[in-house]
């Protein structure tokens, strides 16, 4: 039992984790870099269990004053075409567009042509969860310490139509869609070819973030990902969501009033560029009635649970091939626990488990009003910057074929989702 808000932590990983080569010529393992990294959880004791920490981000706070400048980048991707934002976190500034969240300005022109850089400081790409953007306060939080550091380069990549961008295409997010933060960094790996690349992503994001660093695989330039409140399989996750009163009445009923929200928002784009029927959409109550008039018109699911099982980051966890820590908290009344996939994170050495026995959805609520989750992201990619020998970081050999009578092998991100044109 947790008392006075003292969360128990627990990791899971592979029997051998992956050894990390340190720079003082020592070894060490990616669990014992995650352990260290990770503090004792102490969160507020009135805010005694998942729901209401939960709840508690419904009380607005200012949060920390992080200054962005966006660029609009066009897609390059034939079939999601469009263009998306991303948010360069800046030093404070003066300039505000009235379209923008606060403390947010478009890039002009020329400074953006000139933001090529040979230095070496790490870069963080953020990922944010569900109808969000780089305004969030659990975003905020999380970087916080590695912005007034003055150490780090981040930016947030906003999926489409988030954070007051436009919609210029004919769809909006979706959960396994890793292409804006693919070109993204590739852009970077080309535009700042010596800095070291790393990701984070909360909830929604997190299993985009997850998808992606699998997809890539052994290819990833990522020297390190972390996921944060990951849903991992949203099938399993929504039937979670809909078996309770709270999940379906509070929970699935926000999410879909958010997302309602951002349709009417966009609502001449998505006239101009869809087949979606706004009436149908004004008249949904609940996420998945949402993703059912959306998701499945959008990009051809014939159900909105084929789209939880084609976009769930659950298998591409397999397929990871750089260091991954997650973080999740065994309350979440969202990402629930049993979603979480334990077995695969045992099977892959580049993957370490952290879960807290109290902190809700992307909460972890501390007395005074900070927010616990900053501390074990902040202080692993720190360490993963001053102390591992990053180029020494290697893939693995996937071992021997299977010794049964039939020669197997499972690719955890191969997707039905198929695209008619490259």
């Amino acid at each position: 039992m947790d008392w006075f808000g003292h969360a128990s932590i627990s990791f899971t990983a592979s029997p051998s984790p992956l050894t990390l080569l340190k720079k003082d010529g020592t070894t060490t393992d990616l669990l014992k870099v995650c352990e260290k990294a990770t503090p004792p959880c102490q969160l507020n004791p009135l805010l005694f269990n998942g729901h209401v920490q939960t709840m508690w981000t419904a009380v607005k706070e200012h949060g920390p004053p992080v200054y962005y400048r966006r660029k609009i980048f066009d897609a390059d991707h034939s079939t999601y075409h469009g263009t998306f934002a991303v948010d360069f976190v800046t030093k404070p500034h003066e300039a505000h567009d009235e379209t923008l969240p606060s403390r947010t300005a478009y890039f002009a022109e020329d400074d953006f042509a000139r933001i090529g850089s040979d230095d070496s400081k790490p870069m963080l790409f953020v990922l944010h969860g569900l109808s969000g953007g780089s305004h969030e306060i659990y975003l905020r939080r999380a970087i916080w310490p590695l912005v007034t550091s003055g150490a780090w380069e981040i930016c947030v990549v906003n999926a489409r139509g988030c954070a007051n961008s436009e919609i210029t295409s004919g769809v909006f997010f979706n959960a396994r869609a890793t292409w804006d933060l693919r070109q993204t960094v590739k852009w970077a790996r080309k535009t700042f070819p010596n800095r070291p690349l790393f990701g984070v992503g909360f909830s929604l994001g997190a299993n985009i973030l997850t998808n992606y660093v699998g997809e890539e695989g052994a290819n990833c330039v990522f020297k390190a990902a972390i996921s944060v409140g990951n849903p991992f399989n949203l099938e399993l996750s929504n039937k979670a969501l809909q078996r309770t009163f709270l999940g379906k009445q509070v929970y699935q009923r926000v999410m879909g009033s958010n997302l309602k929200k951002l349709v009417e928002g966009h609502k001449d784009s998505v006239i101009k560029y869809t087949k979606l029927n706004l009436e149908r959409i004004e008249n949904l109550t609940y996420l998945y009635e949402f993703d059912r008039e959306v998701q499945t018109v959008s990009w051809g699911y014939p159900t909105e649970n084929a789209y939880y099982r084609d976009a769930s980051s659950v298998d591409a966890l397999l397929a990871i091939k750089t260091p991954f820590f997650a973080i999740a908290a065994e309350d979440d009344p969202i990402a629930v626990q049993e979603a979480i996939p334990y077995e695969e994170f045992k099977q892959n050495p580049y993957t370490v488990l952290c879960t807290t026995s109290l902190g809700g959805h992307l909460s972890w609520f501390e007395i005074g009003g900070g927010r616990w989750h900053a501390h074990p992201i902040c202080n692993f990619l720190n360490a993963m910057v001053s102390e591992i020998d990053l180029q020494a970081i290697k893939p693995l050999a996937d071992g021997k074929a299977s010794d049964s009578e039939f020669a197997t092998h499972f690719d955890g991100v191969r997707r039905k989702l198929l695209f008619l044109k490259d």
